[in-house]
């Protein structure tokens, strides 16, 4: 029952809040976008002020007079700095860190300070997870915050909290923004024994992979390209000034694996997953390989670029983007 009474509040509050600070990249803080508020320490230190108040009152003395508008001038100057260790300060959205389902991903939140120097800046999803760092003057600092990828495909950021109780924590300063950042969240790998298939070609392919079948025979050098294992790298050339040159052997220039959405059996989640585990599998011995999926084919190819590219068009397979 007290959830059902407090579940409207809340959601008008959010309501509220979309209106008030709608999605955007980048925001610097000003005042209608800061809230302020006592915190408990501060609740209490007014509470003391009132009594020492009242005893003022009742016999008549000058100094606890003076010593209770001191305190209470202190208070209200600390609001005040409290307020401005937040104003001013520009939070914008800085890209993200893929991750796999049932994983943590990662969201960069750039924090930046044209003038001011901002102390105990405290960034997190939630009030009881938060990180604090510090902002030095006409410098940037980035957050990682971590989130669980949930489910496949486009995960949309929940909207982050910045707070600041500096200098005395007698009030809490803070904002909920969102950055309009989504995570790219990848299929959960399922290690099951689907094997991959072998690629077709024309007579002439199958003549080159007659000639150059072996195990992990050596076959040449070529240059390298951005997106090639660093393992195969041949660093006694690179040593002697010839450049970053690739070994090459036998075996990857056969025949290439076929991964095939089709020849999977099973419900589209798990054919995802499937595939996925088979592209680390091969992306991790260097074996290069086709990704055939409905309406889209990538490769034949290898390395790094080629397996981000696998990747995201099994995270995205049927998903709108964003």
């Amino acid at each position: 029952m007290l959830s059902r009474l407090l579940s409207k509040p809340r959601q008008w509050f959010a309501a509220w809040l979309a209106r008030r600070l709608p999605p955007v990249q980048s925001l610097r803080l000003q005042q209608r976008h800061i809230f302020i508020v006592p915190t408990r320490t501060g609740v209490a230190y007014a509470g003391a002020l009132i009594l020492m108040l009242l005893v003022a009152i009742n016999y008549q003395n000058s100094l606890a007079y003076a010593l209770t508008f001191l305190l209470a001038s202190l208070g209200l100057l600390t609001m005040f700095h409290t307020w401005r260790n937040l104003a001013g300060l520009t939070l914008s959205a800085a890209g993200s860190v893929p991750c796999f389902v049932g994983e943590q991903g990662l969201y960069r939140v750039g924090l930046y300070s044209e003038k001011n120097t901002y102390q105990a800046i405290a960034i997190g999803w939630h009030r009881q997870a938060l990180t604090l760092l510090d902002v030095p003057a006409n410098d940037q600092q980035v957050a990682e915050l971590s989130v669980l990828g949930k489910q496949r495909g486009w995960q949309p950021a929940p909207r982050l909290r910045v707070e600041t109780r500096f200098p005395l924590g007698l009030f809490v300063a803070w904002s909920q923004l969102d950055l309009a950042q989504a995570l790219l969240v990848y299929p959960q790998p399922i290690d099951d024994a689907v094997p991959a298939a072998a690629g077709e070609g024309d007579e002439h392919d199958n003549a080159e992979t007659a000639f150059t079948a072996g195990a992990d025979d050596y076959y040449g050098l070529t240059a390298w390209q951005p997106g090639d294992s660093l393992r195969r790298i041949h660093w006694k050339a690179w040593s002697k000034g010839q450049g970053l040159l690739i070994k090459q052997f036998t075996e990857q220039q056969g025949q290439q694996q076929v991964l095939d959405f089709e020849q999977i059996g099973g419900a589209v989640e798990y054919r995802l997953g499937v595939l996925c585990a088979q592209v680390l599998k091969l992306s991790a011995s260097d074996q290069p390989y086709s990704l055939y999926l409905p309406g889209q084919t990538l490769g034949p190819g290898f390395g790094l670029a080629h397996r981000q590219s696998c990747l995201r068009a099994l995270a995205l397979y049927g998903v709108t983007q964003p």
